[in-house]
């Protein structure tokens, strides 16, 4: 499947839902927020949101300091 990932396409395989797809790059679903299809998706919602090939996803992923 493609995606189209903060703007650049990507390609991947064996994802089905958005936990999938933060998992596969390696984040932290406490620390990240994640937009499909211009809508923000809860963090609750990440196990029960399908991706499908061309979606447009866009996640931030929050660092912390001080």
């Amino acid at each position: 499947m493609t995606l189209t990932l903060n703007g650049e396409d990507r390609t991947f395989t064996g994802l089905t839902h958005l936990a999938d797809l933060v998992a596969a790059l390696g984040l932290d679903q406490r620390k990240v927020a994640v937009e499909r299809n211009l809508e923000i998706v809860p963090r609750s919602a990440y196990d029960a949101t399908p991706i499908m090939d061309g979606d447009r996803i866009e996640i931030v992923h929050f660092i912390g300091g001080g």
